[in-house]
């Protein structure tokens, strides 16, 4: 069949099954609570985040609130070109945020509890002041965003915003320290008035036009759609800039504006600015509108335009493809103002044959001479890890080929050859030989932390190996470049190294866990071999205490080596109580060789944290979980991947499904798969393939791969150049063939590209409309991943209550399963 009638023809069906949607059968049964032991756990008080200060002196906790209730959630939102917006607050609608801090001392354990901040309070937005003295957050509270720091002196918090003053915190976060005292912050400009009013009458049609460019763009949510929106986007993030004090006192600094992003020179003399400019576009969001970037003084003075950037409206749709012009613009971390950016020397093209993609340039202050070429590559451009004159590290990498190349460079000698010192698969985890351990440079900004006088550096990383993880510490000597190994995590433990507190006294704090233990923080004395814990933290979830875990492989019918982490609940005995009904949750990726998908990608030792999504919550009520067994589909050489997606995601699973069944521990008759986005696309494919399980329980999926034309996840090729590759892929196409209950879930207010609600609502219109026992839930207000408690607890209720119906109690096979709606 020709590409072209193939591709009406989806259009047609996909149209045809829109109104089974109408008449799906309503379910108003409001809210419902999972099992108690659920329950519980999701409610159980979380493990603060930690951070460490700039002096590694001391470490913060910042404790967790518990999930937002549903009212909160519902409050009113905008979303406009990608973003999402709290109207009351000209802040984001939804965002992680703390109600509390502690400061512990790591030496001897002195603590300082932060008092003073406002009951209810949502702090955000948390950083250190370069001295180590200080922490900054912004609170939000009724109408407004606010500033306030800590002194550790004391522990008393205090407002620096005049209560007159809003902070604008639509994009990222609206302050950032200037030095000890000043900061520099986005405000909402004064005496701005009311936000626009909805026009009764349009001005007129809503027109887009394009004069024969190519301008291909992922399917993408929160678009503009009229004028209005503009409007409401040019309102809620235009910023006037400001130097604030400690104690208040406020400057203006230039004009206002959208400002996209801006960043303080490590000298503190000079802003990176970059604003939004119109025209603005209707089919791309925010991040691909016009752009100028400047240098500006701390007057507001435009000192430098680094560039004045189109619409990226023509940016090919090839993976590698970037715009062309200046890009990744930053300021160099070791020096007191010297920019650096990149420019492409393939026209930006990722799919032309080229020997050199991408040029590094640096200029620095005065800005009024020619930029200085830092190096040409022969790939595209990845940043660079800065140290000093005589050691920087230049990445670079290429899709098609999955290579990562990482070249050591001299900054301060440009006629020096650059060394390459990786050069490897992105995807070969076992040949990671680490990242460098970074401090405070000289201007404040993290550098490479070298040692012996510059000679050497460290290095760490997670250590992959076919045993598992085993995180390390490294000393690499630059010239020799010969590692000597100064830690390495050693069983029954995951022990992670997370700040080198004195490289001296070889003092190394280290985040360490078992299978029994909960991770909690320790200072490791590596010259001395002697630890101390300094935190506490208990088991958030005791009631998963017993479970068993143990990593392990197996292999795919065509050679691959496959892992999987397999669970089994508190108590179990094989002898004893038999095979046990099994929930597998899983997530398929691309890889361009058969080596690096074989590969171990987590360690048997870690400690089993939960969440509402964690498939390892059912092990309290009696099933085995087979969490993320691999699912690899490879291309090797010119051969894409997805050519043979469809056998090789059931090449996998069966031999997963064989594995746990051939240790005696699973049923084969009582076996459900599941999976959010990614992962629900996979969830329904299994069913539409297999025979392999008896329910499937796909989250936030896309199921119809036209409603993603121009490529999707990392799937490079159009539907009109690969039609059979986006028919054969597409679970929809193949909704007469899912003959097992499916419980489709998704959030109303999903914004990933590609999975919109509608993928959902289509899908289940077409298994309804084939006579398929399946249930569509959608929960109101919830985005790609869910939030409200409502929400989650809802959640957990369908799923157990379908678990327990379609496996745990399922009928042998070939006895009819009725059509049931609802539970």
């Amino acid at each position: 069949m020709p590409a072209k009638t193939i591709i009406r023809c989806f259009f047609l069906l996909t149209c045809a099954l829109l109104p089974l949607v109408a008449s799906a059968t309503e379910d108003t049964q409001g809210y419902q609570m999972p099992p108690q032991i659920l329950a519980d756990i999701i409610d159980a008080p979380q493990t603060p985040w930690t951070s460490i200060s700039p002096n590694n002196e001391w470490m913060m906790f910042m404790e967790r609130p518990g999930l937002p209730s549903i009212e909160e959630v519902a409050q009113p939102e905008l979303r406009l070109a990608g973003l999402r917006i709290n109207p009351r607050t000209n802040g984001p609608s939804r965002q992680n945020n703390a109600v509390g801090l502690l400061f512990h001392r790591i030496d001897d354990g002195k603590e300082v509890q932060v008092s003073n901040i406002p009951e209810g309070a949502r702090i955000t937005g948390i950083s250190w002041s370069h001295d180590s003295k200080r922490v900054a957050f912004n609170v939000t509270m009724g109408d407004r965003i606010s500033l306030w720091y800590v002194d550790l002196k004391n522990g008393q918090a205090k407002q620096v915003t005049p209560d007159e003053m809003r902070l604008n915190g639509v994009y990222t976060r609206p302050f950032r320290w200037l030095d000890e005292k000043n900061f520099l912050v986005m405000a909402v400009p004064a005496g701005r008035g009311p936000a626009p009013t909805e026009p009764l009458v349009p001005e007129g049609p809503v027109i887009q036009e394009n004069l024969g460019k190519k301008s291909p763009a992922r399917t993408l949510q929160d678009l503009l759609q009229n004028s209005y929106d503009e409007a409401l986007y040019d309102y809620y993030t235009t910023s006037q800039l400001i130097k604030l004090n400690l104690k208040g006192k406020a400057k203006p600094i230039g004009p206002v504006g959208i400002f996209r992003g801006v960043s303080v020179a490590p000298g503190n003399d000079f802003l990176l600015v970059q604003t939004v400019q119109r025209p603005y576009s209707y089919t791309l969001q925010e991040d691909d509108f016009p752009k100028l970037i400047e240098v500006w003084d701390l007057d507001g003075e435009v000192a430098y335009e680094v560039a004045n950037l189109p619409l990226q409206d023509q940016v090919p749709m090839s993976f590698g493809s970037v715009p062309t012009g200046r890009r990744s613009v930053e300021w160099r971390d070791d020096k007191a103002a010297e920019l650096t950016w990149a420019e492409a020397l393939d026209g930006g093209d990722g799919g032309v044959e080229a020997e050199q993609r991408d040029e590094i340039f640096t200029l620095a202050e005065p800005f009024n001479s020619d930029p200085q070429s830092l190096m040409v590559l022969s790939q595209r451009y990845g940043g660079v890890t800065w140290g000093n004159d005589d050691l920087a590290f230049v990445t670079s990498w290429w899709w098609k080929t999955r290579n990562l190349k990482v070249y050591r460079i001299k900054p301060g000698d440009r006629g020096s050859k650059p060394v390459i010192i990786q050069d490897r698969s992105f995807q070969d985890r076992y040949a990671d030989p680490g990242r460098p351990v970074m401090h405070p440079g000289p201007f404040h900004n993290t550098v490479i932390l070298t040692a012996d006088g510059g000679k050497t550096i460290f290095l760490q990383g997670q250590g992959a190996s076919p045993e598992g993880n085993r995180p390390f510490l490294d000393i690499y000597d630059l010239d020799s470049a010969e590692t000597t190994r100064l830690f390495r995590s050693e069983a029954p433990y995951y022990e992670n190294p997370v700040e080198i507190i004195d490289v001296k006294k070889r003092l190394l704090l280290t985040r360490r866990e078992s299978q029994t233990d909960p991770p909690n923080y320790f200072v490791r004395d590596l010259k001395n071999d002697n630890l101390k814990q300094i935190t506490e933290f208990p088991d958030p979830a005791p009631q998963l205490a017993g479970i068993s875990k143990e990593m392990i492989t197996y292999k795919r019918d065509d050679g691959v080596d496959l892992t999987a982490t397999l669970y089994l609940p508190a108590g179990y005995d094989k002898e004893k109580d038999g095979p046990l009904p099994t929930l597998m949750w899983a997530y398929p990726t691309e890889f361009k060789s058969k080596k690096d998908a074989g590969q171990v990608t987590d360690s048997p030792y870690r400690f089993t944290r939960v969440f509402w999504a964690s498939p390892m919550l059912y092990l309290t009520l009696g099933y085995a979980v087979l969490d993320d067994p691999t699912m690899p589909i490879i291309g090797e050489g010119e051969i894409e991947p997805n050519d043979t997606f469809v056998e090789q995601l059931v090449a996998s699973a069966q031999a997963a499904v064989d594995e746990v069944v051939r240790r005696g521990v699973t049923d084969r008759e009582r076996i459900a798969v599941g999976g959010h986005s990614y992962g629900a696309f996979m969830t329904a494919n299994l069913l539409a393939h297999s025979d392999l399980f008896r329910l499937g329980l796909p989250r936030s999926g896309a199921y119809n791969r036209t409603l993603t034309p121009f490529g999707f996840q990392s799937e490079e090729r159009s539907l009109w150049e690969a039609p059979d590759v986006y028919f054969t892929m597409s679970p929809f196409m193949h909704a007469d063939k899912i003959n097992e209950p499916i419980l489709l879930v998704h959030g109303e207010a999903d914004n990933n590209s590609g999975t919109f609600p509608m993928q959902s609502e289509r899908m289940y219109g077409a298994l309804k409309g084939h006579g398929a026992t399946v249930r569509l839930v959608m929960l109101p207000h919830e985005s790609h991943g869910y939030r409200a408690r409502e929400s989650v607890m809802h959640l957990l209720w369908e799923t157990s209550t379908w678990l327990d119906r379609y496996v745990k109690n399922a009928e042998p096979r070939g006895i009819e399963e009725g059509e049931v709606l609802s539970p």
